[in-house]
């Protein structure tokens, strides 16, 4: 191609990238910042995590450019509602009383609680029966210590007032499980801990309903937008990979609930 032509078509073409990317659609974007690995400012000032990889895939599918700023978890509703950002992406669990201010995305991960168990037990399954007279270990205050209170009356249940207490207890061979949130237990395994493995079926409490994206009310043409986005993503394997480079295990299948593993 001649130089002169060659020099035409790339100012051509960047004229055209340079137009497209003006008139890009832009959706702001309103997170916590303080919640790793969801969702948090790195050291050079970048929001990063799990929440902003999904919602970023989520933009790319949509075709949109995101743009992103932080604010207080005690105001972030109301600061959405005002009209400071459009979508909100901070693992916000999905709640009836929450509904009742936004709109939320169909869940992106599950929160779940499950045991983890000393190895040298052998346990292949974690209800009231296989756990009789076992010693069971949660934080004091925490939903677990409800499930195990009323569902495991005849194990022996320790409350700490730190999990990482638990967990030391059970390394230590004076617990025999820890019930938690997966998370928390993925975490603390991650770091080497090789005494214990998870066992049993992984939960949530009854009317738990996941994290979500939310919307102000009225947006629910962007709303419909972004679960086609997200059930698409889910579906070309791109959540999964995003998953993986954070979570050892799965986050988006739909768990059991507490009342159908162990009753009302």
């Amino acid at each position: 191609m001649h130089t002169l032509t060659k020099s035409l078509a790339s100012a051509t073409f960047g004229l055209v990238l340079s137009v497209g990317m003006a008139h890009a659609e832009k959706i702001r974007i309103g997170t916590e910042g303080a919640y790793a690995p969801f969702n948090f400012v790195s050291e050079s000032g970048a929001v990063e995590g799990f929440d902003i990889d999904i919602v970023s895939a989520i933009c790319a599918e949509m075709q949109v450019e995101c743009e992103w700023s932080t604010h207080d978890w005690g105001g972030i509703i109301p600061a959405l509602n005002a009209g400071k950002f459009d979508v909100m992406a901070a693992s916000m669990a999905i709640t009836e009383a929450r509904m009742e201010k936004v709109n939320f995305s169909n869940p992106y991960y599950f929160n779940t609680m499950r045991f983890a168990a000393l190895k040298e037990l052998g346990l292949t399954e974690a209800t009231p029966e296989s756990l009789d007279g076992m010693v069971i270990g949660t934080q004091s205050g925490s939903v677990a210590g409800k499930v195990l209170q009323e569902h495991f009356s005849n194990s022996e249940v320790k409350l700490y007032p730190k999990l990482g207490e638990a967990f030391l207890d059970m390394e230590s061979g004076r617990v025999d499980l820890v019930l938690e949130s997966k998370f928390a237990i993925g975490d603390w395994m991650a770091d080497g801990v090789d005494c214990c493995d998870f066992v049993g079926e992984e939960f949530l409490l009854d009317g738990t309903l996941g994290a979500g994206l939310a919307f102000r009310k009225d947006d629910t043409e962007l709303q419909a937008r972004v679960n086609e986005a997200l059930a698409t993503i889910v579906e070309n394997g791109t959540y999964d990979e995003i998953r993986s480079r954070y979570f050892a295990f799965d986050i988006m299948g739909q768990p059991k609930y507490v009342s159908e593993l162990y009753g009302q």
